[in-house]
């Protein structure tokens, strides 16, 4: 009888750890909604800044989660969505060099908008590494610098699209490439419109 009460008494501090495991799910799942909800509203504000909102919030309220209200998380975020786009439309774009047949204008156009977007995937990349790097006895000097990288990305990407402006440039080409380079050219300048909003306080340090 004695062994037995003291096995009752053994089982009794499992269960209470137990319970209390399950009422801390429990209301962990309880607040994730809310949390989550949170974050996107989180983007929303933040992206209304921005020259295209809906695009900003497009690609970046799928990240909410990792982003959370985290201005530094909300700029890398930016800058890796801009750079994968880039960097695709970069791959595109070496293809329909390679297509025979194109006119002698176009294939020139192709070959700078090719070297051009090169270089500002390497100035996107450049700004992400810094952004890494980022601390409260860096941060004016680093901000500036990716500032100025990002704004030299969205002048090659307009440079890419001069290439292509007039009559002479028409066609399906012209088409294909101007609408995957305006799109990464409007992710390039949400992408500093976020940078400049961290950049102007140095309250939202990580």
């Amino acid at each position: 009888m004695e062994g037995s009460s003291l096995r009752h008494w053994k089982v009794i501090p499992i269960l209470l750890i137990t319970l209390q495991f399950t009422t801390n799910m429990v209301l962990s799942l309880a607040d994730a909604p809310f949390d989550n909800q949170r974050n996107i509203e989180y983007i929303k504000s933040s992206c209304s800044s921005t020259t295209y909102p809906r695009l900003c919030y497009r690609s970046l309220s799928i990240y909410a989660n990792k982003i959370n209200t985290s201005p530094r998380l909300l700029v890398d975020t930016a800058l890796n969505v801009t750079l994968k786009a880039s960097k695709s439309t970069s791959r595109l774009m070496v293809k329909i060099s390679r297509i025979h047949g194109l006119r002698p204008r176009v294939a020139a156009a192709m070959a700078d908008c090719i070297e051009v977007i090169g270089d500002s995937v390497d100035e996107l990349q450049q700004s992400i590494e810094e952004l890494g790097h980022i601390s409260r006895s860096n941060f004016a000097l680093t901000m500036s610098d990716i500032q100025t990288w990002v704004s030299a990305a969205l002048t090659d990407e307009d440079t890419c699209m001069d290439g292509f402006a007039g009559k002479s440039m028409n066609g399906n080409v012209k088409t294909m490439v101007r609408k995957r380079i305006v799109k990464i050219a409007h992710l390039t300048s949400n992408a500093l419109a976020l940078v400049n909003n961290y950049a102007s306080t140095q309250s939202n340090l990580p």
